[in-house]
């Protein structure tokens, strides 16, 4: 089992998360001479180089230690912050010997009782800037060849660097899928939900959508089309090698990965520096057949829908115990710029020839298409939204009626329609584990995305198809400071920069609170129009009722994360205008 984990910057992805994850892939109920861990570190940062080195020698400590004990989790800074305080006097004199010490990369050492460690190896590929370097998916590749090199074990767990493991036995359950006698040999990946151990109760930027991971997920993984995540994904190797599914083809399972015991640490080295290098892709198939795909900011999403048009299946697995743990946005801005890179890089997807429907055409069932077209369409759906937010408002505040009466037949299908999908979506979210506050929440994240970050993403793929734009990788940030760490844990909204998301927000916000006063002001002038405006008063208010946290933080809330002057005096000055524009 080849594990690999991506890093690209040292000050939005500190070491320590880095290391956090090695020690727990590292410390797998896994025959060690079976596991090898794989860090790319894009950055080529010698902080993340020497505490990679640190935690080797620290590992001789810690694995041995988490076996004795069967402790969970085992990334040490997740289990020390659930045993601060430890009552078993054996289990505390084992802690109080584990120490960070001074080490040296060392691949053939064994810990301190003897025991082999998995092989470790670090990477940083080389750069150049006439070289595309094709972002996370060139680093993956780099990963692909330097372990088929090295290890070459058959299967492949892709992390993010701040995604550990949660569950020591995670390998022995997945292998279940792969080495299945009937079905296994068109298992290309099974894929995890991505969860998080820093989650609030009611999860006020709605990182984790309980109904997704249990529904929609799960569906698409029913049509043997689970969406490859890019994290907490185990592979087939020879899938993510360009090979296309043969029904009937057995693979040798005693067949092990390469032993390179003939070899050099020096020789081994040596020849993957090529495999590493810029150049070694031109005219190859890596980025386009083989590999994950290159010019998409999602390369996962498209590299799994070109796996399974080959002929492979997936496989979606929730177990009960969560197998990964990471990091979920903490700040409203890094969380919307998170969802504008992954909107703009489906929608590109959809737009490609690596449309579901095109060119997954008699190759993945229609259902399949259709559930990756869920994803595939976020950034247009921020239009209709939009027109919901702002022309009914507006049409409100002009004594405009765009909804039936309320005692006309034709105002029933409206209401029916509401009230269902929201009642639905309710029990459904509770079903699933959700909160009712946590679903709210869910709701004001979904329109907050819809009409700021997935319509700047829409905006950003016009630009791209019109050649004024090109592809982009914008990192998410893990590093945020105490007192906004402080408002997330008490779930107060974060607002504190002059962003144009934060500017788009507030402005529809104070639109909404203008017309809903102006229409209120308007019936209560003529009692009689309250039939005609009902339903507008209705979705105005909701949109209110929506926005109160923005409203808090444009007025009352005086700490840094306050949505700041500038875009305060802004927001009001283009809510304003719009209010005098003229409607026809």
């Amino acid at each position: 089992m080849d594990v690999f984990v991506c890093t690209a910057d040292p000050k939005m992805e500190p070491p320590t998360l880095v290391i956090n994850t090695v020690l727990s892939a590292m410390s797998y109920n896994y025959p060690p001479e079976k596991l090898n861990i794989y860090v790319s570190d894009d950055g080529g940062s010698q902080f993340t180089f020497y505490a990679l080195l640190e935690a080797s020698l620290f590992s001789k400590h810690w694995i041995p230690f988490c076996k004795r004990f069967n402790v969970e989790p085992r990334a040490p800074e997740a289990f020390f912050a659930q045993h601060s305080s430890l009552q078993d006097s054996k289990f505390a004199q084992e802690l109080l010997a584990i120490k960070i010490l001074i080490d040296g990369r060392d691949t053939s050492a064994v810990d301190n009782e003897g025991s082999r460690l998995p092989t470790l190896v670090y990477m940083a590929r080389e750069k150049r800037p006439n070289w595309p370097h094709n972002f996370k998916a060139g680093a993956m590749n780099a990963l692909i060849r330097v372990s088929s090199e090295i290890t070459n074990a058959p299967f492949i767990l892709n992390l993010d660097c701040d995604m550990y493991s949660n569950d020591a036995d995670t390998i022995q359950e997945i292998l279940c899928f792969f080495l299945d006698e009937k079905k296994g040999d068109e298992v290309a990946f099974v894929q995890f939900p991505q969860q998080y151990d820093n989650m609030t109760k009611n999860d006020v930027y709605a990182n984790v959508n309980h109904a997704s991971n249990e529904a929609e997920l799960a569906g698409a993984g029913g049509y043997g089309a689970a969406l490859y995540c890019g994290t907490g994904c185990f592979h087939r190797r020879e899938s993510l090698s360009g090979e296309k599914y043969s029904k009937g083809e057995r693979v040798q399972w005693n067949i092990e990965g390469k032993k390179n015991e003939g070899r050099s640490v020096n020789d081994l080295e040596e020849s993957s520096k090529v495999l590493a290098s810029c150049s070694y892709e031109k005219g190859t198939q890596w980025g386009k057949e083989m590999g994950l795909m290159y010019g998409c900011p999602v390369e996962d999403i498209v590299t799994g829908l070109a796996i399974q048009c080959r002929g492979w299946k997936s496989v979606y697995y929730n177990p009960e115990r969560r197998a990964f743990l990471g990091l979920a946005p903490s700040t409203l801005e890094v969380g919307l710029v998170q969802h504008k890179r992954w909107s703009e890089g489906l929608s590109q997807i959809f737009l490609s020839k690596y449309c579901p429907f095109t060119y997954g055409h008699g190759r993945i069932k229609l259902g399949a298409q259709m559930a990756y077209s869920i994803y595939l369409l976020w950034a247009p759906f921020s239009l209709p939204t939009l027109y919901y937010v702002i022309v009914p408002s507006l049409c409100l505040l002009k004594g405009i009626s765009l909804f039936p009466e309320v005692s006309s037949p034709w105002f029933l299908p409206f209401a029916y329609v509401f009230v269902a999908k929201n009642v639905f979506s309710v029990l459904e979210a509770m079903n699933c584990g959700s909160t009712l506050k946590a679903w709210w929440n869910l709701q004001r994240m979904w329109l907050i995305r819809r009409t700021t970050s997935y319509f700047l993403a829409l905006l950003d793929i016009f630009k791209r198809k019109l050649g004024l734009s090109e592809t982009t990788f914008t990192l998410t940030d893990k590093v945020v400071t105490e007192d906004a760490s402080k408002r997330y844990e008490q779930e107060i909204m974060e607002f504190g920069s002059s962003s144009l998301m934060f500017t788009m927000l507030a402005t529809l916000a104070l639109l909404n609170l203008f017309t809903l006063v102006g229409g209120i002001k308007k019936i209560l002038m003529d009692f009689k129009a309250l039939e005609q405006l009902m339903v507008q008063i209705v979705l105005c208010g909701i949109i209110v009722l929506i926005n109160l946290p923005v409203y808090e933080a444009l007025f009352i809330r005086s700490d840094n994360g306050r949505i700041p002057s500038s875009v305060m005096f802004n927001s009001v000055v283009l809510a304003s205008v719009l209010c005098l524009l003229p409607t026809y």
